[in-house]
């Protein structure tokens, strides 16, 4: 089952139209949810960012407690313990081209089961940047063709993730990941003037634990140069890098993400509203 515009309808059934400017030019927004133990984790804090990115891209967004009952319907509809929810909204119908109609938003909130991710992830870095100062900058839109891109060049290459320098040649995040990395026994991770999505895991990591945010040089991810590294994501949670173009850390989990890893779990644990 899905919600799509005020009604719940099954999967064969949720359909948008083909002059949806989200379908026609990517003009929407989104978040993906991770269901744990049939409860969203972060909710509140995911549709904050919603309407960050909203505001950002010139969407309204619906009201917070219709998107809340949506979600409510669908996962009671799917029965899932543990999945990936989906909340979508787009500018609506509009033209075959750039330009906007003065249209109703179109919302979309699914759900679909999600394994458990893999204990470590090995990543490569892609030819191609991402501009920290492009229009799209820091927003979580549905223009996601550099990331399909990019993840299908790490898959190509034997990795699970891609990873992105900006335009300075800094370290900036995955295609659905934010990078910490330890250098000298401190915690460090890009600040989002890199260009990096202002992650959700990565906020509760830098509320729970002594970390920095620091620009970093894309050369910094070598293993040769850092001692640990790991992804946040709200699918991944906190997952261990164990490779960087094929060069292996020498302990993976390191003792830091070790650290992280339990007291992220500890959070979600007691409280789905971290």
């Amino acid at each position: 089952m899905a919600y799509v515009n005020g009604e719940l309808v099954a999967e064969q059934d949720a359909l948008v139209s083909a002059f949806d400017h989200g379908l026609v030019v990517g003009d929407g927004v989104f978040e993906t949810v991770l269901l744990d133990a049939g409860r969203p984790i972060a909710l509140g804090r995911h549709l904050g960012r919603l309407e960050r990115s909203g505001s950002g891209l010139g969407i309204e967004i619906p009201r917070p407690d219709e998107i809340r009952s949506a979600v409510a319907d669908v996962v009671r509809a799917s029965g899932f313990e543990r999945g990936r929810i989906r909340i979508t909204v787009t500018a609506g119908n509009g033209p075959l081209g750039s330009a906007r109609l003065s249209a109703r938003p179109t919302l979309v909130v699914a759900v679909a089961p999600e394994s458990d991710p893999g204990a470590s992830s090995s990543v490569v870095v892609v030819p191609w940047r991402r501009n920290e100062r492009g229009a799209l900058a820091g927003l979580k839109t549905t223009s996601y063709g550099e990331n399909v891109l990019a993840l299908a060049y790490a898959h190509d290459h034997g990795a699970d993730e891609a990873i992105f320098a900006n335009t300075r040649d800094a370290l900036c995040e995955g295609t659905g990941s934010n990078v910490f990395v330890v250098r000298d026994g401190r915690l460090v991770t890009p600040p989002c003037t890199s260009g990096c999505l202002a992650g959700i895991t990565r906020a509760l990591v830098l509320e729970l634990v002594d970390a920095v945010e620091q620009d970093l040089d894309i050369a910094e991810l070598d293993p040769s140069r850092v001692e640990e590294a790991f992804l946040t994501s709200s699918i991944r949670g906190i997952q261990p890098i164990a490779a960087v173009d094929g060069a292996r850390f020498a302990d993976c989990p390191g003792p830091v993400t070790r650290k992280v890893a339990a007291a992220y779990a500890e959070l979600l644990a007691a409280n789905a509203e971290p």
